[in-house]
Order: C-alpha cells, then structure tokens, then sequence
C-alpha cells in the first residue's frame, strides 16, 4: 500500500535537449540544482528528430535514418550524463517539429514539470527563426523551466 502512495508522489519531469552545448547545460543545472526533486521523480530525457523536406524517397529515408542515429547517440550520452549523477533516466525521441513534438510529448507522459535550455537569441533572431522555449512556455500544459547558460 505505501509503495502506491510513492508512486502517485512521484513527479513526472522532462528535460529536452538537442546537439547544442546549452541543452546539455540545462540537463547539468537540472540534475545539479533540482537533484533532490530529481532523484524522488520520474526523469525523461527527450529529444525530437526534425522532419525532412520532400526529396527522393531513398534520399529522405537515409536522411531520416541518420536523425535517428543523431537522436539515439545524443540520447546515449544524456542517459551517461543522468547515471553520474546517480539517475536513471527514460529516452524518448519523436520524429517533428521539436518546438510542437515537445508539447505533445508533455501531454503523452503525463508531464509536470518541463525543462529547457535557451539559446539566448535577440528579438530579431527569434522573429525569424522562433524560438522552441519561447513556444513551449505558452503551449505546453505543464510547468516549464527556461534553464539560461550565464554569459
């Protein structure tokens, strides 16, 4: 009965991250300075392979099987980060838009809490290249943590 209770405690938390060194600093200040909340919750490391473009279709499945294997080495490499800090993490990659894969990712897992890195683009640049954080913070349904590298 009480290892019920301890499940229904837990909190369900997603770091995603992409090839970038500040999503991967995120994850770092994640397990470093939420380590506690982390260690008595449910971590899930996630990242979104980008769709491609209407090619050839041999040419967009290689380039979709070489997203894959981008995806499952960065994820490797988080679950390795995760295991130093002595938590087991769950991988997940989804093929999409990863500002619209995050959010629908929140609500597949049951997310409660969402973290991201920031790139730290000016408004000009976000204007034309958007931002993930940015649209996360207004769509996902979840607390979302913006993790910034300071400068």
């Amino acid at each position: 009965m009480e290892q019920q209770g301890e499940e229904k405690m837990k909190k369900k938390v997603m770091v995603a991250i992409d090839e970038s060194e500040l999503s991967h600093y995120a994850l770092e200040w994640t397990l470093e300075n939420l380590g506690n909340t982390i260690h008595n919750s449910e971590l899930l490391v996630f990242t979104a392979q980008p769709t491609t473009i209407d090619f050839a279709p041999e040419l967009v499945a290689a380039i979709q099987e070489n997203y894959k294997k981008v995806a499952l080495v960065l994820l490797d490499k988080a679950k390795d980060i995760c295991a130093n800090h002595g938590i087991v993490a769950e991988t997940v990659t989804e093929v999409g838009d990863p500002k619209k894969a995050i959010c629908e990712a929140v609500e597949k897992f049951n997310i409660e809490l969402l973290v991201l890195g920031s790139h730290g683009r000016g408004t000009v640049q976000r204007a034309f290249l958007g931002s993930v954080s940015n649209y996360c913070v207004h769509n996902a349904r979840c607390t979302v943590l913006v993790v910034r590298k300071p400068i």
